[in-house]
């Protein structure tokens, strides 16, 4: 029996999901990477293979707040990613959680791109 550790088997899950998933130029990919201290999201063209925007717990109107990502600093990060989707024109997204359980601050994330008027 092999062992596997915590990242080998997220990065396992992480390649059955993005086999099925696909970011188009006027429905992008909203991946998701949480750290032990931050949290990134950003919307991705597959199709171009280049990211559009993007968002994270280091960004200036949210660092300096909390010094550990947190559910509270996860709403923030999706709320500024849905802003700056807009000001792009992009309305809906395809989510992908990156081989992460859906709850906590991955929820948390997807709840708030929700709130502000993006369709996951």
């Amino acid at each position: 029996m092999q062992y596997k550790t915590k990242e080998e088997k997220r990065w396992r899950r992480h390649r059955r999901i993005r086999k099925k998933i696909v970011g188009l130029p006027e429905r992008p990919r909203v991946c998701v990477f949480k750290s032990l201290r931050h949290i990134y999201a950003q919307a991705i063209d597959d199709v171009h293979a280049q990211t559009l925007v993007s968002a994270s717990s280091l960004d200036p109107s949210i660092r300096g707040e909390k010094k550990n990502a947190t559910i509270e600093t996860a709403k923030k990060v999706g709320a500024l990613l849905a802003q700056r989707l807009k000001e792009k024109g992009i309305e809906t997204v395809v989510f992908d959680r990156a081989g992460y359980k859906y709850h906590g601050q991955v929820k948390a994330l997807c709840e708030a791109l929700r709130e502000n008027g993006i369709k996951v």
